[in-house]
């Protein structure tokens, strides 16, 4: 059997990432286009809270919703309640049971081990939007690389580069000599050289 990811660092991280993030910048332009870092960190809010769910296989009554992306939504308090929910996000997924059998996310049907994966790239891949956006270095671990490259090329190559809706744009040229990180971006449709300054 394949060893689960351990989702901690990747939330801890991004946990780091937002304490820092100054009212001035919510506002300002992400990798994600279109989308405010105030919108982002809603989106993350809402992320975390959802992989918990799927994980726990424990759901809130009514339909199930793709998490928010409104800048408008976040809580005054939002820069200890979202750490919170990363870390109960990270605690679920390191429950064996949660990659086992089937679960929902976004509204979406799917199996735990898929939802993990899918989990963890968020975390990932949004922890780099964020730090683009903050200009903060991003030190991510080479395994938890691996696993998101794992997940996504694939599905990248099934969808012909074209794109997942609901996950991520299109797929970019990162170069022949792009790092591990810059090749993983650009799948998810991202430019690996964005920054805020450029944008």
């Amino acid at each position: 059997m394949t060893p689960m990811p351990d989702l901690g660092p990747a939330a801890r991280r991004m946990a780091g990432l937002l304490a820092d993030v100054p009212d001035s910048r919510l506002t300002g332009p992400t990798p994600c286009e279109g989308m405010s870092l105030g919108a982002l960190v809603d989106h993350v809010n809402g992320l975390a809270l959802a992989f918990t769910w799927a994980a726990k296989k424990d759901f809130p009554e009514g339909p199930s919703q793709p998490p928010s992306a409104d800048a408008a939504r976040l809580d005054p308090d939002w820069r200890a309640r979202v750490p919170e929910r990363l870390d109960a996000l990270a605690a679920a997924w390191r429950s064996p049971d949660a990659w086992q059998g089937m679960t929902q996310a976004g509204g979406v049907d799917l199996p735990g081990d898929q939802a993990g994966n899918v989990a963890m790239n968020e975390l990932i891949v949004h922890g780099w939007d964020v730090s683009r956006a903050t200009g903060r270095p991003y030190d991510v671990g080479k395994e938890e690389i691996e696993a998101c490259l794992a997940f996504v090329a694939p599905a990248v190559e099934q969808s012909g580069g074209q794109g997942i809706p609901g996950l991520f744009g299109p797929a970019v040229d990162a170069g022949a000599d792009a790092s591990a990180l810059d090749r993983l971006i650009a799948m998810t449709g991202r430019d690996p050289s964005w920054t805020a300054e450029r944008s």
